[in-house]
Formats: C-alpha cells, sequence, structure tokens
C-alpha cells in the first residue's frame, strides 16, 4: 500500500506546475526574515525543513508540493509594498497554488486574483504593553502562577545550559506519548522540534521542587525593521504527570518578560478551525461548513487532533483574535486530502 501511495504522489507531482525554485542559503532566509518577518509564521518558513522557495533576493514565498498541489505557507516574506508582486509571480508560475495561514491583506489581494478565501482559525494576539492579566477575568491566570510560585517551582529562562538536550528529549517523548496521534508530530503548519533553541528563540522551564526540569514553552520571534517586536509560541512540552498549571503560569511567565522588555506583540499561534464564519469574502459554503463541522467533530476532537481544547487554552488568556485564512482556486477533494496529508493529518 505504501508503494502505490508513493508511486501515485509521484505521478500526480510529474504532473504539476513546475515552479521555479530557488536556491535561498539559510542565512539569507534569517536575513530576510529579520526585515519582513512581522507575521507569525515567518520565522517557521525559514528554518522548517522540507520547504521550498519562490521569489528572489530581496524577498520569498515558502511552499511546498504534495500529490501534484502546491500549498504556499503563509504570507510572502517580503516588503509590505512588494508583496502583492510575489504572490502575482508565484501564481502565474504555479498555476492554481493553495495559500495556507495567510493574513488579511494577502487574501484581500487573493481575492482579487480571482480566490475564492475561507476563514481557517483564529491566531490569539497579546498586543503589548496594553494587554496585561490584571482584572477579574484574567484571576484564573494569575492563580496559576501564584499556585506555581506557593507549591516550590520556579520558573526560568534558559539559554541551553539548564536542561541538557537529552533531558528536554526525555520530556518532549513523554508529552507525545499523551497526544491523541502519538506516531507522529504534524508538518506545514508546524515544524517538527528540536531540543535546541534556533537563532533568535526563546525556552523558558519550568522547575520544580526537586529542582528538576519538567516542562518548557519555546517562542519564535517576530521582526520588523531588523528588531524583534514581538514573540509567537512555537513548542511546549512537559512530562505527562506535570500539574496543568504549568503551561499557563509559563505563559504568563513570559508574557510579563516580554512586556518588561518593551516588545509590541505576543502571538499565541494558530487555533485550526477556530471561530469558523462567513469570511466576508468570496469563499466556498461548503468548505466553511465542513470546517465547521470538523471543529465540532468528538471524532476528530478525540482520535485526531484536539481543536477544541487547543482553542479553549488560548482563550484563557483574553487576547485578541484575529482570523487568519485559507486561498484556493477550487478544493476539490484530492487537493484538500493533499493538504491533509502534507500536515500529516491524517
Amino acid at each position: 500500500m505504501r508503494f502505490l501511495r508513493k508511486s501515485f504522489d509521484a505521478l500526480l507531482d510529474w504532473r504539476a506546475a513546475t515552479v521555479p525554485r530557488m536556491e535561498l542559503a539559510f542565512e539569507d532566509r534569517l536575513r530576510l526574515v529579520r526585515r519582513h518577518g512581522d507575521f507569525s509564521l515567518a520565522y517557521s518558513t525559514a528554518i522548517q525543513d522540507d520547504l521550498s522557495y519562490f521569489g528572489d533576493a530581496d524577498g520569498y514565498i515558502a511552499f511546498s508540493t504534495k500529490m501534484g498541489q502546491h500549498f504556499a505557507l503563509g504570507d510572502p516574506v517580503a516588503a509590505q509594498g512588494e508583496r502583492p508582486a510575489y504572490l502575482r509571480r508565484f501564481i502565474e508560475a504555479a498555476r492554481t497554488p493553495w495559500f495556507v495561514q495567510i493574513g488579511e491583506e494577502t487574501a484581500r489581494v487573493l481575492a482579487g486574483l480571482g480566490y475564492r478565501i475561507n476563514r481557517a482559525g483564529i491566531d490569539t494576539r497579546l498586543p503589548l504593553p496594553a494587554h496585561d492579566f490584571s482584572g477579574t477575568r484574567n484571576e484564573t491566570v494569575r492563580y496559576s502562577e501564584r499556585w506555581l510560585f506557593k507549591h516550590g517551582y520556579s520558573i526560568i529562562e534558559d539559554d541551553g545550559s539548564v536542561a541538557s538536550h537529552e533531558h528536554v528529549k526525555r520530556l518532549s517523548d513523554s508529552w507525545r506519548a499523551e497526544r491523541v496521534v502519538k506516531r507522529w508530530e504534524m508538518r506545514f503548519l508546524n515544524r517538527p522540534f528540536r531540543t535546541s533553541l534556533g537563532d533568535g528563540m526563546r525556552r523558558f522551564v519550568l522547575i520544580d521542587p526537586d529542582a528538576r526540569a519538567v516542562a518548557l514553552l519555546d517562542f519564535d520571534p517576530i521582526f520588523r525593521g531588523g528588531e524583534v517586536v514581538g514573540y509567537t509560541t512555537a513548542f511546549k512540552r512537559k512530562f505527562a504527570e506535570t500539574t496543568p498549571h504549568a503551561e499557563i503560569g509559563l505563559t504568563k511567565f513570559a508574557v510579563d518578560r516580554f512586556r518588561k522588555e518593551g516588545r509590541g506583540l505576543v502571538t499565541l499561534g494558530l487555533s485550526p478551525l477556530a471561530d469558523i464564519r462567513e469570511s466576508g469574502f468570496d469563499e466556498s459554503p461548503f468548505w466553511r461548513s465542513m470546517f465547521s463541522r470538523a471543529y465540532n467533530s468528538g471524532h476528530i476532537n478525540r482520535r485526531v487532533f484536539n481543536l477544541q481544547g487547543q482553542a479553549a487554552f488560548k482563550r484563557r488568556f483574553h487576547g485578541e483574535e484575529e482570523p487568519t485564512y485559507i486561498a484556493f482556486k477550487r478544493a476539490t477533494p484530492l487537493e484538500v486530502m493533499a493538504l491533509l496529508r502534507l500536515c500529516k493529518a491524517v
């Protein structure tokens, strides 16, 4: 069966439009992200393995190909005013590519190019310094941090000298064993976890009363004009038996640290298929209905991915919920299957 699937994929890829792939060095991708990486996925597009790049020395679109269909990830990493040109050039080369987890400005450009735009979920934003954890609605967040400190836990930032690579791997393996799908991690929208930090990333670690690192939270940087203006949550890991207050306390601690540093934004990342409603653009009512049904499906939440739990956790922090979009020309069942397989959702 695996041989047949690979052969079928190869046939579809052979029939796909040939997109010029730019040989963009890792250092050059990071250079462009530092200049133009002002959205949550920008850093991930530069460092995620197995992505291809379309563009030039001044900007790129990250994409991947599955079952003969090209899928662009996030917005173009380019100057704001130049992004429409990159989108047009990529569409001309790739014919009918999809665009996944894009922002409103990119969605607006694509709508003008004949694309259908559906909501794909929400990204929770905490604008700083305006957002803090005061007030009645944030009492549960404050309580989690207080509970940790009261019971002998501490939170520190780790540059790699506290929790060894071996310890972090054990911690990650323990976390993976509790996931709905244990055999693999999702890809594309998420990149695989690494025990070591990438350039500019930040890691916060929860230390238990026995001086053992029992949970961690990693952040990717968000850039504008060469400066770090904020961070987005990238990974969270913990030992299975660790208190449920760990993730909330770590998040609050890190956000407070970023606020004190004068950063302008923290984003908590995508809540897939949450708050599906009309996009305001020409869209597919069928796929809007299917996305909503998937989010509300007990089977999917129990057996594939805990969509509702993901959204509920991020809503604890009472941030601004910014819609993210998915754009396509046709959205045939074969194309949707290709995206699900690319993300390793099936």
